[in-house]
């Protein structure tokens, strides 16, 4: 079967393809991600009972219970509505469902998703979910072209299939790993991340993935040039680091960009 597509043109002049993800694999993430929830929901309902119970016994059922069961119908809302903008901010356009499924929210223009986008599309689930069984949502996935449900239109986003690692990026992960290297090594601001383009992001892309390879003398030599032009943006100076922490650096820095940037399907 063939695979559909949305093309996009980054101001950069960077053709971009993405694969979109169809009814049926957003609907498997969405019963994976309805399970997680009805399971926080089973164990919020186990509280209220518990709750209740102690109510009776405590022989002050009326006050407690009723201000109770309104803590517990708000929690219900804030985890069915919490889980989807919180998982899709902070993990970039992903819920466990679509991270298991290899699928990802994302702007229309390919960039990440963002809180406003995502808040719009969570909302207006209850839309989506008239009159029962989402049948609206399930219609518009199926009948629109860029497979979208009515909070997708209001948000302006799409679900794609994800990125996946060749043979190449996963070495490159495994040298990350087996060096201990971490995002969190490098705290590097919401601002300072909006300074890199997709053209930096291709240039450190091909750079993680070919300079392993490469023989030392080579390394020191590309470490400096891609150093030179990439970490001066995060005001890191490269003259008092050595080539290792040079080359780290830019590691770290890959795997910020990435949440960002590695969005094209395989």
């Amino acid at each position: 079967m063939e695979q559909e597509h949305y093309d996009i043109k980054t101001p950069e002049y960077i053709s971009l393809r993405f694969e979109l993800a169809g009814l049926g694999s957003r609907s498997t993430a969405f019963i994976i991600d309805s399970a997680i929830t009805i399971i926080a929901n089973l164990l919020l309902i186990l509280f209220l009972f518990f709750g209740l119970e102690s109510s009776f016994i405590g022989g002050a059922f009326s006050e407690p219970s009723g201000l109770l069961i309104g803590l517990v119908i708000i929690a219900i809302f804030l985890i069915n509505m919490g889980y989807y903008i919180i998982l899709e901010y902070f993990w970039g356009g992903r819920t466990i469902g679509k991270r298991i499924l290899h699928l990802r929210t994302i702007q229309d223009n390919g960039h990440r998703i963002t809180l406003l986008s995502s808040i719009i599309r969570n909302f207006l689930r209850l839309v989506d979910s008239l009159p029962s069984g989402y049948l609206v949502g399930i219609l518009l996935i199926f009948f629109h072209q860029r497979h979208k449900r009515l909070g997708d239109i209001a948000a302006g986003t799409i679900v794609v299939h994800e990125h996946r690692a060749t043979k190449k990026e996963k070495k490159l992960d495994n040298e990350i790993r087996k060096r201990g290297l971490v995002k969190e090594q490098l705290v590097i601001s919401s601002h300072s991340l909006k300074q890199f383009d997709q053209k930096d992001w291709h240039l450190l892309q091909t750079y993680c993935n070919r300079i392993i390879d490469l023989p030392t003398e080579k390394r020191v030599e590309i470490n400096k040039q891609i150093g030179d032009i990439l970490l001066p943006k995060l005001e890191i100076d490269n003259t008092s680091l050595t080539t290792r922490e040079i080359e780290n650096n830019l590691f770290i820095l890959f795997l910020h960009l990435r949440e960002e940037w590695d969005l094209q399907p395989a």
